[in-house]
């Protein structure tokens, strides 16, 4: 699919949300909602911890959750989400539930598997979003990975040490 002019500015937007998260004390993941035109309209960092040791506290579920609440169907069919990694099955089902109609990421599922092993607190799947998203009856426009090396760097080493 075609990116935007601003495309990587607001994925890297993302990857700061992930870091300050992983400084925080949660897992290194971040996404941020973009309205049409490029602005922002909210972020999310991952959940984890901050959520009571949650394992489904994905950034990505936890802001398609706050957008659905907060938008209608028709700003979230024009908006963007921006994340970090690939949503996982669970977290491109709530995009998808929520409206969402475009989403750009940074490193896939496959490759953060390959980072993050079988770690406990986060068993990657590695299910590529477009399945999910194809299944669906509306269309999600799908980005990435892109700028996945910088993206990739952010998960570096965080799962060996946990």
């Amino acid at each position: 699919m075609p990116q935007r002019p601003y495309d990587e500015e607001l994925l890297r937007k993302s990857f700061a949300v992930a870091i300050r998260s992983r400084d925080a004390g949660d897992h290194p993941f971040g996404s941020i909602l973009a309205d049409a035109d490029g602005n922002v309209l909210m972020e999310q960092g991952n959940g984890y911890t901050s959520e009571g040791h949650d394992r489904t506290a994905h950034a990505e579920k936890l802001l398609a959750s706050r957008a659905a609440k907060t938008y209608s169907l028709a700003v979230l069919a024009e908006a963007t989400l921006y994340t970090s990694a690939e949503p996982c099955a669970m977290c491109s089902g709530a995009i998808y539930w929520a409206g969402i109609g475009r989403v750009v990421f940074g490193q896939t599922e496959k490759d953060l598997k390959a980072q993050t092993g079988d770690h406990e607190e986060n068993p990657t799947l590695d299910l590529p979003c477009h399945v999910v998203f194809d299944a669906g009856q509306r269309p999600t426009e799908i980005v990435g990975p892109l700028l996945e090396a910088e993206s990739a760097a952010i998960q570096a080493d965080y799962w060996a040490k946990r």
